[in-house]
């Protein structure tokens, strides 16, 4: 670190974090009244510090889980509805059957549960109950949903029950969204719950759901901090991270609310001292509303994203105990050098990156800005093992993730003043280089395995070597280009000018299947997904074949094209 990033780290301080999370770990954060209250503290810590604060008031539509069981044999069975759930307070009843699957052990698609559809399978779940393994996901439910099923109940690997949200559509639904919205009733019920509905199903008994559910459009505050530099002020690195949380909250995610509040605070004071902006927001609606908050965000400033934004860094669950790697962490590959060298410098730790999720308030990749950083640090694989935990989607490992247990217990002061100062490097030296530190041929390295992965798998059935040739001239010309950033022979601007253009080309191409300043479906994006159908050609027959390479020319074309764009954008500059 250079002397301004040493003096500027040694400024952060746990008295405002802390206080705010013993403060959140006090009042549950679901219904927009009691996020509104949480919104309004942040604002009035922030003030208090000379923080100029603007508060946007959008209009979200959200959906409130209330109150859920299960009746069948007599008994009455603990369940929690996961938001989108369709109300069934006066009770649904059907047969229940029981499909098995296995939990997803990975943090990649655990939020995608899904089984093999099968004609027989259709067979079996229309007009019934499934009850299958799973955190009551999209994935599963819109699943059961289109083969014909009336209800879900997803079962949980534990013994808690787990909050989540069922809807594969992200943010507040357009009128191309609004048929994805769930329309059966849903619930998530424990293991031990689990076993003893099989065994019901397994007699042919039938159960009746019961969920109350509070679903419409509400007014949410949503706080911005702008903190302007000095020689770019209209560029600017990107912080957010959600304060709507399930009940309480504390590691997810009122320890990253605290972070964000104390860069903001440091930053501000040291703000003659930054050469970019930092924009940093607080979100509604990420528990209730699919990333309602980022997505409206992404929506009403959506040119001015494009225009500026440099880098987009989500904050969510740091700080909490047992964390002390940094694993499974989410960044895209041109960011993983810079990422790395930021987390060795201040942690000491080897970052394990991986691709990002389609989760997480990533509600930005369909503008294309560069991204680093989801969930935060983790506890190491050996210690979840030995504490018998399964996956989840948060707060550091820990599986009181979205239940009623996420207390101020969870969180670790000495990690959580760790991971601000990881994040608030990532931010300062990100807004203050000279040159954007961001490695576009690590992305084309992906790029290449990622054909290469495709074409083994299709084989003779079609024919990649087009986009391997458009990734090897993009690579090529990437390799001029860097040469130049290196010697600095090539003026700062012009360079980052190309860096941040070729995030709006390739990041698009690599996570997103809709048009741009469209949101897709909250389900797992595989990367280039335009020519991803070559993976899954041993799927098809010898008519569905056909179209499946269909979609591949279309796709490859689309593929192609973006490549060579980019590479036009890099050539202009770098001859």
């Amino acid at each position: 670190m250079n002397k301004l990033e040493t003096e500027i780290l040694a400024a952060v301080s746990l008295d405002e974090p802390w206080a705010l999370v013993e403060s959140f770990s006090t009042f549950k954060r679901e219904h927009p009244n009691d996020v509104n209250r949480g919104m309004d503290e942040v604002v009035s810590r922030l003030r208090k510090h000379g923080v100029e604060v603007t508060v946007h008031e959008p209009s979200l539509y959200l959906s409130l889980p209330g109150l859920a069981r299960v009746e069948a044999s007599g008994k009455t069975f603990r369940a929690k509805p996961p938001a989108y759930s369709l109300d069934a307070r006066n009770g649904l009843e059907g047969q229940i059957v029981y499909v098995g699957a296995r939990h997803n052990v990975m943090i990649t698609d655990m939020f995608e549960q899904k089984v093999e559809s099968t004609l027989e399978l259709a067979d079996r779940v229309r007009g019934k109950i499934v009850m299958s393994e799973g955190f009551a996901s999209p994935g599963l439910i819109s699943q059961y949903e289109e083969l014909g099923a009336i209800g879900v109940i997803g079962i949980n690997p534990g013994i808690d029950v787990h909050w989540g949200i069922c809807t594969t559509v992200w943010g507040t639904p357009d009128l191309d969204d609004l048929p994805r919205k769930p329309n059966i009733p849903t619930v998530a019920v424990n293991k031990p719950t689990g076993e003893a509905l099989i065994e019901i199903a397994n007699a042919g008994g039938k159960v009746t759901i019961f969920t109350e559910m509070e679903e419409g459009w509400f007014t949410s505050k949503l706080p911005e901090v702008f903190i302007k530099g000095t020689e770019e002020p209209e560029k600017y690195v990107f912080l957010h991270g959600h304060l709507d949380s399930w009940d309480v909250g504390v590691g997810d995610n009122a320890t990253g609310d605290a972070t964000m509040l104390e860069i903001a605070r440091v930053l501000w004071q040291n703000r003659g001292s930054l050469k970019r902006s930092v924009r940093i927001c607080w979100w509604p609606g990420h528990s209730t509303g699919r990333y309602a908050g980022s997505t409206w965000f992404s929506d009403a400033f959506a040119l001015d994203l494009e225009e500026n934004a440099i880098s987009q860094v989500n904050c969510d669950s740091p700080g909490c105990r047992w964390a002390s790697e940094f694993i499974n962490l989410c960044r895209m590959s041109e960011t993983e050098d810079f990422l790395s060298d930021v987390i060795q410098e201040v942690a000491g730790k080897v970052i394990e990156g991986e691709r990002p999720h389609r989760a997480g308030d990533y509600s930005f990749n369909n503008i294309g800005i560069s991204s680093y950083l989801m969930l935060s640090s983790t506890m190491p694989d050996v210690l979840r093992e030995e504490k018998g935990y399964y996956t989840v989607g948060g707060c550091g490992g820990n599986i009181a993730w979205h239940t009623e247990n996420d207390i101020l217990e969870i969180a670790d002061k000495d990690i959580l003043l760790r991971d601000i100062k990881v994040y608030l490097l990532a931010v300062l030296r990100n807004a203050n280089a000279e040159y954007l530190p961001f490695d576009w041929r690590a992305t084309t390295r992906e790029f290449a395995d990622t054909v290469a992965d495709y074409q083994a798998r299709a084989g003779t059935r079609f024919d990649l070597s087009l986009s391997s040739k458009a990734v090897a001239e993009l690579s090529q010309a990437l390799e001029a280009f860097y040469a130049r950033v290196a010697n600095k022979s090539i003026d700062p601007k012009a360079a980052n000018t190309v860096i941040q253009d070729l995030a709006r080309i390739l990041v698009p191409i690599n996570f997103t299947r809709v048009n741009r300043f469209r949101h897709d479906p909250a389900l797992t994006i595989p990367p280039l997904p335009s020519i991803a159908a070559a993976a899954d050609l041993d799927s098809h027959d010898e008519v569905t074949l056909g179209f499946a390479k269909t979609q591949l020319v279309r796709g490859q074309n689309r593929l192609i094209s973006a490549l060579r764009q980019a590479r036009r954008h890099i050539e202009l500059v770098a001859g």
